[in-house]
């Protein structure tokens, strides 16, 4: 369920509930961990604290990627490359605690 990523955008928010619904199986769930709607880097706590959440409601082996991507159209985003990378950077920082 994308909540927008159109030049920094949002269409919408909400939590993670209703990853309920998602039947068990093989079916995956990408979660908005870090966000492309500004160049701020994301506290690790913060992405630990966003996958102990969905983890409520979803099994952890159903839950995929902190990010669907950059740029959802060819207009992007009003990030810079390098703040992408250092977005990027973080996330692989973390899996590396894991």
């Amino acid at each position: 369920m994308c909540r927008g990523n159109f030049r920094s955008t949002w269409i919408s928010a909400g939590g993670y509930e209703p990853l309920r619904f998602l039947p068990p199986g093989d079916k995956r769930v990408v979660l908005g961990l870090i966000t492309t709607k500004s160049g701020s880097v994301e506290e690790p706590s913060d992405i630990c604290r966003r996958i102990d959440e969905a983890a409520r409601f979803a099994p952890l082996d159903q839950l995929a990627s902190p990010k669907c991507g950059f740029a959802s159209t060819e207009e992007g985003n009003l990030l810079t490359e390098a703040e992408q990378w250092a977005k990027v950077g973080r996330v692989v920082e973390i899996a590396a605690q894991v």
